[in-house]
């Protein structure tokens, strides 16, 4: 069986959490009651027994903005106390002026390999995050950006296809750092012209060398573990950008919500199935080995 990184999971404390306390804030992922609580590694560990996962990377959860440091102080604490994760993309604010002296603070957890920022902004409100449609390359976050190269850290990229031709320009001017398409170019829908911008905005940004695609959080909007849909997406994002620049994620406790750790990577297997013992290890291992360095 394949060993597996799992390169995009999250745990958190509900406390901390400001869209899991108080009003039910809407995310794109849909109602979500039953993850509104505590998630520690422990229930994800034990979610993903037999599986074949043997490191795992957290992807930041959107405490609050002023917690961004407590949120990689807590996943260190706890890959001390347990082991997981193996490695943490934190957040940082890059509409600031200068982010360095946020990134001067993260730099002391020496699990940290990149930041994210959510930049996607949808036509539909309830799938917006981003203050507008063009946030992606708005001066200070270019600027910031920018920055990433001097930490040595990459930037996971959460865009939707139509931002991608402006996620081109912020991907090529900054050639030396390692851009990640969060969940796999947020594909929104299953008819023909969905698919179609979807295909021609990785087609876009598979032009720049620098860019990887992670293959998770493909049940966002269906809101279901779809085998067919999982496997449409990897064979478009191995014809469009080779299984080197793939990697898998499971998104979990999100997914959670429609499935289990072991259906999901269950459908993810079988989507891979058909490909070389290459691909299927590239795709499960070695894009997240080289791109995230897990400890």
């Amino acid at each position: 069986m394949q060993k597996i990184i799992d390169s995009h999971f999250h745990i958190w404390r509900q406390k901390d959490q400001p869209w899991l306390v108080g009003p039910m804030v809407p995310r794109i992922f849909g109602p979500y009651e039953p993850i509104r609580r505590d998630y520690p590694i422990e229930e994800f560990l034990e979610g993903q027994q037999d599986a074949a996962v043997e490191k795992a990377v957290y992807v930041q959860t959107n405490w609050a903005k002023r917690d961004f440091e407590k949120e990689v102080a807590f996943l260190t604490e706890t890959a001390a106390r347990t082991g997981w994760p193996h490695a943490i993309v934190g957040y940082a604010d890059m509409t600031v002026d200068d982010v360095r002296p946020q990134l001067d603070r993260l730099m002391k957890y020496p699990l940290l390999r990149g930041v994210r920022m959510q930049l996607h902004w949808h036509e539909t409100p309830a799938f917006r995050f981003a203050s507008h449609a063009r946030q992606v390359i708005d001066p200070k976050v270019r600027a910031n950006v920018r920055r990433l190269q001097d930490y040595g850290l990459s930037f996971d990229l959460q865009l939707f296809p139509p931002q991608m031709e402006d996620g081109l320009q912020l991907i090529g001017e900054n050639p030396q750092i390692d851009f990640i398409l969060t969940h796999a170019g947020m594909l929104t829908a299953s008819d023909e012209k969905t698919i179609d911008e979807w295909r021609s905005g990785l087609s876009m940004l598979a032009k720049a060398p620098n860019l990887t695609v992670k293959l998770s959080g493909l049940g966002t909007f269906e809101h279901r573990n779809d085998p067919v849909l999982i496997a449409m997406v990897y064979e478009t994002a191995i014809e469009i950008l080779g299984s080197g620049r793939l990697m898998f994620g499971s998104n979990f406790p999100i997914e959670k919500l429609w499935t289990s750790h072991a259906d999901l990577i269950t459908a993810h297997r079988t989507a891979a199935a058909t490909y070389s013992e290459v691909d299927q290890a590239n795709i499960f291992w070695c894009t997240a080995e080289r791109i995230y360095r897990p400890a």
